[in-house]
């Protein structure tokens, strides 16, 4: 029986049908796109370890050098130092489309091309420790923009993959047996409703030919009439 209540009708039978093959062929679409995109999201996750642990590894030995530079200068002369940036960064977020996912893209540009515009201090009057502070930091920002980049594309196809894979189980399993099913329920329906309507048409020709030509089974086979009397 059918789960829901159908019309037992032949217009019923074929928009189901042509719901099913419609469901059919976007459950396979989806499970393509499950797995391509299961596939580009195990590759964001291993190039995203890969990232993090240089970019942990920068961000360190800046934070060690910027130690070593704080014990070695007076605290006035280094805040002095790190008060006007040196150099300028425009940052423009785009996007680009993976599988349907809107993943981030970071891109920067330097007011100035020149490495050494990125020190906003004398180098007569400070450290090397300092320097190599700022040096380590400046090598680690286009790691840590795509770090980001990348993280934040990892949640999103997290996020597409789970919907992705609810939608295909709800195909699996719910929409597309409950359409086979009701296709059986109207199918059977449609043969007993024939088979009924042969039967009634069978009965309608035996009475218009009993009607017209007065005759019935009995006279067909007297035989049988008087060896039931005996």
């Amino acid at each position: 029986m059918a789960k829901k209540q159908v019309n037992p009708t032949r217009m019923e039978l074929t928009r189901l049908k042509r719901k099913l093959v419609t469901a059919t062929r976007g459950h396979k679409l989806l499970k393509d796109k499950r797995d391509e995109l299961m596939r580009q999201f195990l590759e964001l996750v291993r190039q995203n370890r890969t990232l993090r642990e240089k970019v942990e590894a920068g961000l360190s030995a800046s934070a060690k050098n910027f130690a070593l530079a704080r014990a070695s200068m007076p605290a006035p002369m280094l805040d002095t130092a790190l008060l006007a940036p040196g150099q300028k960064i425009e940052l423009e977020a785009g996007e680009r489309n993976v599988m349907s996912v809107r993943v981030p893209q970071f891109t920067y540009q330097t007011r100035s091309a020149d490495e050494n515009n990125m020190y906003s201090y004398g180098l007569s009057f400070t450290t090397a420790d300092l320097d190599d502070a700022v040096k380590s930091l400046a090598d680690v920002l286009p790691d840590l923009l795509q770090l980001a980049e990348i993280e934040k594309g990892c949640q999103l196809m997290a996020a597409e993959i789970e919907k992705t894979r609810r939608r295909v189980n709800a195909l699996e399993h719910v929409m597309i047996p409950e359409m086979q099913e009701n296709i059986k329920y109207i199918t059977m329906k449609l043969d007993e409703n024939e088979r009924s309507t042969q039967i009634r048409l069978m009965k309608v020709k035996d009475m218009m030919l009993e009607k017209t030509y007065h005759y019935s089974e009995r006279h067909l086979h007297p035989d049988i009439k008087e060896e039931q009397q005996v």
